[in-house]
């Protein structure tokens, strides 16, 4: 059978969505390893991520048993909440990927004032103290450091602001965030147009006068 008929795009479609269940399999992994090595103690962040792996996860479920038996309701549904993704995701991922200097300055700033304990985590690892030494957040970098406690304040030069040190970075790790983003907004664009195109085709074992 030629590719594009009934089997092709089923195996495809299928295939697409196991990649999707191990992708957030790992997400739920990755969260749950971070957390159990205390690299992230932050349960926010921790719930953040596994509930983005579960949610992934559930989609990839409804679009494979959709797909398996070409159920015209659960496919309508994975269409609609893939595109509904598609869109979010490709706008945080140009977001990222437009984000200049400042506008990452701004973006830390607003983060970090609603940290609490991964701020202090991120304190410990990168042995920094406060956001920012600058006349606008002076006041708050005061503060920053008088409650931090990274080891680098035993030091009698000091210590480097976290801000400084992750806009050191800033710019890299949003190129990546935003292309690999970006790379998985188009594959799930490819999702809908599978789903969209197997959903109208006629299953070749099926009764010849069913309804697709």
């Amino acid at each position: 059978m030629v590719c594009g008929g009934f089997t092709c795009s089923k195996n495809a479609l299928c295939s697409l969505n196991v990649v999707y269940m191990l992708v957030g399999l790992l997400l739920v992994g990755v969260a749950a390893w971070g957390k159990g090595f205390g690299i992230v103690s932050s349960i926010h962040i921790i719930g953040g991520v596994i509930a983005v792996g579960v949610f992934l996860l559930l989609i990839a479920i409804v679009g494979l048993i959709g797909a398996i038996h070409h159920h015209q309701v659960m496919l309508f549904f994975y269409m609609v909440i893939l595109f509904i993704v598609f869109l979010f995701q490709f706008g945080v991922s140009c977001s990222c990927l437009a984000m200049n200097q400042g506008q990452q300055g701004k973006l830390l700033k607003s983060t970090w004032d609603i940290m609490d304990k991964t701020r202090i985590d991120l304190e410990n690892k990168l042995n920094c103290c406060g956001l920012l030494n600058t006349t606008e957040s002076l006041k708050d970098f005061n503060s920053d450091y008088a409650n931090c406690e990274a080891p680098c304040k035993k030091n009698l030069v000091g210590c480097q602001t976290c801000g400084d040190m992750m806009l050191q970075h800033a710019s890299e790790a949003l190129r990546i965030l935003g292309g690999v983003g970006l790379f998985f907004s188009f594959t799930e664009i490819l999702g809908v147009w599978l789903a969209m195109r197997y959903r109208n085709q006629k299953d070749p074992a099926a009764n010849p006068s069913a309804f697709l």
